[in-house]
């Protein structure tokens, strides 16, 4: 075991103003090991192995997201040193440390580094003065990161939404271009069969006596449809009408029947055919009209709902109500809902007061808790979320009957960069986020009850209008 020199300790900045002697009270604390690059020297989110003073080579500390990818934030190079906020503030590597190079580092353990800095102000002062800087560019890290995290929730959730009415439009957009093909060739094909004025007004009749049908007409039993379309498919073969089949669906649903089909052959003649597929094509595109209706109100229900998510035309400070908050993020969450059995029964106060806030970022804290809601249940069960007064506070309760959280994971459910979600799950916020953007940003609090059937995350949140 060999220790550093005063003179290789003297070349670091952390000791300019120490004597002789006190830098060699260091020097014997501090031992000297050779890393290889490419060699951990701290892993975050575990406890810091000690002081790190590099005399040679270079360290590179690295923020390491909840999915395993790192992300450089500085080379250390020698002489310098790292690791002394951690041990100090007595929490957990906030950073992932390996040699960049092959590197020379003597390492002073935990409790004697904190002995010897207690004992000696100027190198706890040269400590502290790097806190503000450290801590800053740890926290900018995690914010933009924790705003992808959310956006890229956000995207996948308005992604899957999306899909089924812009593929519903899609699709019926086609076929309303087939349906208007028809009827833009039905007079043309009306004069080559010599169908007369007084039968073609006729016609117009039967026409809209089926339009009017089909706005009345309620949908049809599966059992009763497909009768009513065997019904007609063989009137309309009957007629010798080509693809029966495909006609007969929409006259179903529209209510017409083999004698409505008997009027019309009477009256079209040899043109028959071209009229039956003229009130078919008629009824198809009034259909895919309304098809088309709702599928792009569809979306654009949802692209309010991101908008109002992110709070996209509002300030970063705003008074708004916590239930458009919360519905909007079930929106966006809606796509993790639509396939299970998952109930969402609400319970608001919906007289409690708008609340001055930082809308985007609590609209992170209502994702992650409803995520991992979301997650806890899985397939089937009930997700309550309860609004309402508690003293000067509004209190959101957001809870699950899923399997509970077990004591020992509680104890740490706030902790930096704790999950208990596999690599890829989740939303990658974490809970520590939630608790920061609650406490630090809203002067509010959060906690947990859990037991096996019953988790709930409650959220208080002041309701006095203060300067966040």
């Amino acid at each position: 075991m060999s220790h550093p020199t005063v003179e290789q300790l003297r070349q670091i900045d952390l000791f300019d103003d120490l004597t002789e002697a006190e830098l060699e009270r260091f020097a014997q604390a501090a031992v000297i090991t050779h890393v290889r690059a490419g060699a951990m020297t701290a892993e975050q989110g575990e406890a810091p192995r000690g002081l790190q003073l590099i005399l040679a080579g270079t360290l590179e500390a690295i923020a390491v997201d909840p999915e395993g990818r790192g992300e450089p934030v500085g080379a250390h190079v020698a002489p310098t040193w790292i690791g002394a906020i951690a041990v100090l503030t007595g929490g957990l590597s906030a950073l992932r440390i390996h040699a960049l190079t092959d590197a020379t580092v003597a390492l002073i353990e935990p409790e004697t580094f904190v002995e010897l800095v207690l004992a000696h102000r100027p190198v706890f002062d040269r400590v502290m003065r790097q806190v503000r800087p450290v801590v800053g560019r740890i926290a900018a890290l995690e914010q933009n990161r924790e705003r992808l995290a959310s956006l890229g929730t956000m995207a996948a959730g308005l992604a899957h939404e999306l899909n089924n009415p812009a593929a519903a439009a899609k699709s019926a957009a086609a076929d309303l271009a087939r349906a208007l093909d028809v009827l833009g060739s039905t007079v043309g094909r009306f004069v080559e069969s010599g169908v007369e004025r007084q039968e073609a007004r006729e016609l117009v009749e039967l026409q809209q006596r089926a339009m009017a049908q089909c706005s009345a007409h309620g949908s049809l039993a599966a059992l009763d449809a497909a009768d009513a379309e065997d019904e007609l498919t063989e009137a309309l073969e009957d007629l010798d009408i080509p693809e029966a089949w495909k006609l007969a669906e929409p006259l179903a649903a529209a209510g017409v029947d083999a004698a409505w089909l008997a009027r019309v052959g009477e009256l079209a003649g040899s043109g028959t055919e071209a009229a039956v597929q003229w009130v078919a094509a008629t009824l198809t595109a009034h259909n895919l009209a309304a098809d088309l209706t709702e599928s792009t109100g569809r979306m654009s229900s949802l692209v309010a709902a991101v908008k109002s998510y992110a709070y996209m035309d509002r300030g970063e400070l705003i008074e708004a109500d916590v239930h458009e908050g919360l519905e909007t993020t079930l929106a966006v969450l809606g796509h993790k809902l639509k396939h299970t059995q998952i109930e969402v029964v609400r319970d608001y106060e919906r007289s409690l007061t708008k609340l001055t806030m930082h809308g985007g970022e609590l609209n992170q804290v209502w994702t992650n808790l409803l995520d991992n809601a979301i997650d806890a249940i899985s397939e089937q069960g009930t997700i309550t979320i309860r609004t309402s007064l508690d003293g000067p506070c509004m209190r959101v309760d957001i809870g699950d009957d899923g399997p509970g959280i077990d004591p020992r994971v509680r104890e740490h459910i706030f902790d930096p960069f704790f999950t208990t979600k596999e690599v890829g799950k989740g939303t990658g916020l974490g809970l520590d986020t939630a608790r920061r953007i609650v406490t630090e940003r809203h002067r509010g609090s959060i906690a947990v009850d859990s037991e096996p059937g019953s988790t709930t995350f409650h959220v208080w949140l002041p309701t006095e209008r203060t300067r966040l």
